[in-house]
């Protein structure tokens, strides 16, 4: 697998926030994409540590997703905070996970997460839309660890 640096383009990321951002305007949900190079625990566990530091549990309507991933793990995960796995379907997680991992197997990593954002973005505006004087709670941008 490519080196964190390498794993997308300063384009490839830009063209992701512009993602969320788009997504975002839809929605008072937060989503955000975090990438780190190894996890050597339990996967789901540092996502969710991750989520912690990344402050996404501190959002007024519980509302955040993180897309998680770990690049020479071969490996992502989707997390959503309480507000919105109280409200979506139970295929939500799966039929996203889905849709990020068909691509990430062609190699397609911007595609996979933008296909994400979008799919997050979407129910999200359904279950929690935007309204005049929501706030963007959280930094759009792509962080690494």
């Amino acid at each position: 697998m490519p080196y964190i640096e390498d794993f997308l383009t300063a384009q490839e990321e830009e063209e992701i926030i512009e993602a969320i951002r788009r997504a975002e305007l839809k929605t008072s949900g937060e989503i955000r994409v975090h990438i780190e190079q190894n996890c050597d625990m339990d996967i789901f566990e540092h996502a969710l540590e991750i989520f912690h530091v990344l402050k996404m549990d501190n959002t007024k309507e519980q509302n955040g997703v993180l897309i998680y991933v770990a690049v020479d793990n071969k490996a992502f995960v989707i997390y959503g905070d309480k507000g919105i796995n109280d409200v979506v379907d139970t295929d939500f997680w799966d039929s996203t996970r889905d849709k990020i991992q068909s691509r990430f197997k062609h190699g397609e990593f911007k595609k996979g997460l933008i296909d994400g954002i979008e799919e997050a973005g979407k129910v999200l505006s359904k279950h929690f839309p935007w309204e005049h004087g929501d706030n963007n709670e959280l930094d759009n941008t792509i962080s690494k660890g």
